[in-house]
């Protein structure tokens, strides 16, 4: 029985995915304060591991299983849009404060296309 345990086990546990930044992502996330900087790290790391964020919603508009980490901090509301759904890495889109309740156009737009750029990329 114990063998069964642990090939059940540990694979979920080293199934941890590197996490690539496209664009400027990495850029952007290290401009939120510190708090929100700390959060969608934890978050990131979450996925990282297979498990979904505290609070996310799918952008369906930006690409298949794309989707939105929500981070609220005392400083504003700030978004990771990142994919988790291709096997060797989760990709972080776009990272950016929100300031009004839509998502704006222009990170909408910015999002999806490296969503685009990173599917192309990868069938090639």
């Amino acid at each position: 029985m114990q063998g069964i345990y642990i090939n059940l086990y540990i694979p979920h546990m080293s199934t941890t995915k590197p996490v690539q930044f496209i664009g400027s992502s990495l850029d952007d996330l290290r401009d939120f304060p510190l708090s929100a900087k700390r959060e969608a790290g934890h978050q990131i790391d979450q996925v990282q591991k297979g498990l979904e964020p505290d609070d996310w919603k799918p952008m369906n508009t930006v690409g298949q299983g794309v989707k939105e980490i929500r981070i609220y901090d005392g400083s504003g509301t700030f978004r990771v849009v990142y994919v988790a759904k291709f096997a060797d890495a989760v990709y972080v889109l776009h990272c950016f404060q929100k300031k009004t309740e839509k998502t704006s156009q222009k990170d909408l737009e910015m999002a999806s296309k490296r969503y685009r750029d990173l599917v192309q990329e990868l069938k090639s």
